[in-house]
């Protein structure tokens, strides 16, 4: 079982790696266009930053505007770079995105967990957890600049699929009822009062992932869809700086478990500070609250700092 695993893992970090590079080509080929259109495409930090799955919103969620700075009628990408460090984890994530029209967005990541001292625990000493995110995401109405003098928010819908990697782990995931691949889908409203520099946005996702399908998808405690909500406000300090912070809820899907609470799964949260310098470079900084991860081994809140670098055309 765990040979299919990761042989198959291989083939997704081949596939990954090829996609990567023709997107990377396709950036690189449409920056000149991209940099002569730019005063009249979007608005600096109008098109978010890079989540931790590469769709376009905050650190940790996703919103309803696409990413990179292209605009009606026209092609943008992006590529980015996160690192997150807590007390015990690491988890390194990069990836591309391409959006064209201002109305659809593709998305390809790729997501490295280091379990640390919880690996050795479980005697798999040096394990990490790998993962491959598809994602696309589709803006169904509204636009957030131009009706940012109405009510009306801009609505996107998203699905993200994902193939996990588990190595050693796999067969200790597949014993608890959880599958190595998963997919999640979801609605964003993002709201931008541009008078005031505010911006809301409000996610229901629809999924089946446990820490996020790190820990596979499912489980013999719950095996069922939930449907789960996601907050973000963000605040321009000036038209090149943003604060903001997020709250993600979990479904708890291996709660309880072989090891009882041990494998228990608490919502996320961070507070972040945003700054592009440029159109095409951002960078975020945020303290980020995990709560307990697998507290049958590390009974402790995982929280730290998260770093993440953009950079769009």
């Amino acid at each position: 079982m765990s040979f299919k695993v990761v042989r198959r893992g291989r083939h997704v970090t081949s596939s990954v790696g090829i996609a990567l590079s023709v997107l990377m080509l396709l950036a690189a080929s449409t920056t000149a266009s991209a940099e002569g259109r730019s005063r009249e495409g979007k608005l600096l930090l109008t098109g978010g930053v890079s989540s931790i799955d590469g769709a376009a919103g905050g650190g940790l969620t996703p919103w309803a505007l696409t990413g990179s700075y292209a605009s009606v009628g026209q092609f943008g990408a992006s590529a980015y770079l996160t690192r997150l460090r807590t007390q015990d984890y690491g988890l390194t994530g990069y990836g591309v995105a391409a959006s064209f029209d201002e109305r659809i967005e593709l998305s390809l990541a790729r997501q490295d967990f280091d379990t640390g001292r919880t690996g050795t625990a479980l005697g798999l000493p040096g394990l990490r957890l790998k993962q491959d995110i598809f994602a696309v995401k589709l803006r169904i109405a509204g636009d957030a600049v131009l009706d940012s003098d109405t009510w009306m928010p801009q609505i996107a819908v998203g699905l993200e699929h994902k193939r996990l990697d588990a190595g050693g782990l796999a067969p200790t995931l597949q014993a608890l009822g959880a599958n190595d691949r998963g997919t999640d889908v979801y609605f964003s409203a993002t709201k931008l009062l541009l008078a005031q520099g505010v911006l809301l946005n409000a996610t229901l996702r629809a999924t089946k992932a446990n820490q996020n399908g790190l820990l596979g998808f499912g489980g013999t405690a719950h095996d069922r869809y939930k449907l789960l909500p996601e907050f973000s406000v963000a605040w321009l300090l000036r038209r090149d700086l943003a604060i903001g912070a997020e709250y993600r809820f979990k479904p708890d899907n291996l709660n309880p478990s072989l090891l009882g609470e041990g494998l228990k799964e608490d919502d996320w949260k961070d507070l972040f500070i945003a700054w592009a310098p440029g159109k095409n470079l951002s960078l975020t900084l945020a303290w980020v609250d995990l709560g307990k991860i697998v507290p049958a081994v590390v009974d402790r809140r995982q929280s730290g700092v998260y770093v993440s670098a953009q950079v769009a055309f």
